[in-house]
């Protein structure tokens, strides 16, 4: 459930459909998977290794956790920018809100 690789992270900044929630700027593009893969991008700027390991973590469950709401299949990458952290409750709403967003631009 994981997006890898140069070509697929290209794709999805590619298709320039962002929406930007809180501390979190999600871009997205349909797949033809029928389930969504998950894309992180966590910059130095925003703190130590363990930290960003941290946040890391904490959206990788907060999308396990929302990602049976999705109707069909995304790539969805995650940029974050530097903020404190959240917690899992609150980025699993961010989430939400992204998958909401996401949905109603690519119709």
């Amino acid at each position: 459930m994981r997006l890898r690789g140069r070509r697929a992270f290209a794709a999805v900044y590619d298709a320039k459909v962002r929406a930007s929630l809180g501390p979190l700027l999600v871009l997205s593009l349909p797949n033809d998977l029928g389930h969504p893969r998950l894309g992180l991008s966590v910059p130095r700027r925003v703190g130590s290794a363990v930290r960003r390991n941290h946040v890391k973590r904490l959206l990788r469950e907060a999308f396990r956790l929302s990602q049976h709401d999705w109707r069909r299949g995304f790539d969805i990458l995650i940029i974050v920018r530097p903020h404190e952290s959240l917690s899992l409750a609150e980025y699993q709403r961010l989430i939400v809100r992204a998958n909401r967003s996401v949905e109603q631009r690519w119709g």
